[in-house]
């Protein structure tokens, strides 16, 4: 599988950022699968408490939708926008999942919902009510897992036992948090489920949050495969999936899971 990540600045404006988006997926030809940042058409709004974010809402037949999935047809791939989006009444912080001909086939909302400085969550999304999802392509089992999500364990973990072999990521980590730890949190998750995971972070300065970038592919050996710098780039490395289920052979932790001893 070629995989590409648009690891991108945003703007104030949805329209700027929709065309950066665009570029990135033309910029993004000839691979298999492309995903963006947390919340990428938009500012990070979470930043601030109880603000009115409704100029930012979009419905699934919007058109910057449409142009999402107009490009993901043009190219050819699967692609996985992060938006934040309403369905019946409730707003979410939401991946689409989105196939090469162009059709959104499903979404996958954010589970686990953060409420710190800087990111008042709680004031803009629902958790999700149908919970993590892996999809099917023809390279292997695609699950998605969304920011904050993957403080708990218990996400890449239920992706991985749904099949999941790569696990990808939409974030907002910025330079004043422990990107060594963060870096470290996804190897070892990665090497205990025996699962590639692959994070797209934005980059740049919105007021008062520096996103870092980093974005980055880890191996499920837990070996870094690629990692980025803090420049607005499209992010692209080639994994073979097929060794997720290698590796889990190798090191049998999921097999050996004892689940009548956990709470």
């Amino acid at each position: 599988m070629k995989l590409a990540m648009a690891q991108m600045r945003m703007t104030g404006s949805m329209d700027e950022n929709l065309k950066t988006s665009l570029e990135m997926c033309d910029a993004a030809h000839g691979c298999d699968l492309l995903f963006f940042p947390e919340v990428q058409l938009t500012p990070f709004f979470p930043q601030y408490e109880k603000r009115d974010a409704s100029g930012y809402v979009l419905k699934p037949g919007s058109d910057k939708i449409a142009a999402l999935c107009e490009a993901a047809k043009k190219n050819g791939y699967y692609m996985s926008p992060n938006v934040y989006l309403e369905l019946d009444g409730k707003r979410y912080d939401t991946s689409l999942w989105i196939d090469p001909n162009g059709e959104m086939l499903d979404t996958v909302k954010m589970v686990h919902i953060a409420q710190a400085e800087q990111f008042y969550e709680q004031d803009y999304y629902t958790p999700s009510p149908d919970g993590f999802k892996v999809f099917d392509t023809p390279f292997g089992k695609v699950g998605i897992v969304i920011c904050f999500d993957r403080h708990l364990p218990e996400s890449i973990r239920t992706c991985a036992l749904m099949g999941a072999q790569l696990v990808i990521i939409p974030t907002a980590n910025t330079e004043s948090e422990p990107m060594e730890m963060f870096e470290w949190e996804l190897r070892v998750q990665a090497m205990q489920n025996q699962v590639f995971v692959a994070m797209c972070n934005r980059v740049g300065l919105e007021d008062e949050m520096d996103f870092a970038g980093q974005s980055i592919v880890v191996h499920p050996s837990g070996d870094v495969i690629v990692k980025a710098d803090n420049a607005q780039r499209l992010v692209n490395c080639e994994i073979d999936l097929a060794e997720a289920e290698l590796w889990r052979g190798k090191r049998p932790y999921i097999s050996t899971r004892r689940k009548d001893m956990y709470l």
